[in-house]
C-alpha cells in the first residue's frame, strides 16, 4: 500500500484555523477519493470528510459542516483539509485514507500516520 503523509497540525486557541495536508504518491495520476478521520485520546476514530476527485465533490460530518473544507491542492498528489473556527472538540489526531483509486486499485485503502491538532478553549 502507498505511504501517506499528513502535516499541518498544531496547537491553537478556539476560533483559529489550520490547513492540513495529505500527500500520497500517485494520488493525482490515479484519481483517488480521499477520506479524513479524527481520533481523540481514548475515543474511537470518527469520520470527518470525504473528497471525491471526480467532480471535486466533498461530504462532511455534521459536527464539522460549514467549518471544514476538503479539496485537492495545486501541488501534485496532495489533498487539503481547511479547518476554520476550530473548537476544543476538534482536538485529536487527523488521518487521511485513500478510498478508491481509479487508475490503480492497489493504492486504495491506505492510511496515513496522522497529524496532531490541539484546540484550547
Amino acid at each position: 500500500q502507498a505511504q501517506l503523509g499528513e502535516s499541518g497540525g498544531g496547537s491553537v486557541p478556539a476560533g483559529a484555523s489550520l490547513n492540513l495536508s495529505c500527500t500520497v504518491p500517485g494520488f493525482t495520476d490515479n484519481r483517488c477519493d480521499m477520506e479524513w478521520y479524527q481520533q481523540a485520546a481514548g475515543k474511537q476514530r470518527k469520520w470527518v470528510a470525504r473528497f471525491e476527485t471526480d467532480g471535486s465533490v466533498a461530504y462532511y460530518a455534521d459536527s464539522v459542516k460549514g467549518r471544514f473544507t476538503a479539496s485537492a491542492a495545486a501541488a501534485k498528489d496532495t489533498v487539503l483539509l481547511q479547518m476554520n473556527n476550530l473548537k476544543p472538540e476538534d482536538t485529536g489526531t487527523y488521518s487521511c485514507k485513500t478510498v478508491f483509486c481509479r487508475g490503480d486499485p492497489g493504492l486504495s485503502g491506505s492510511w496515513g500516520q496522522g497529524t496532531q491538532v490541539s484546540v484550547s478553549s
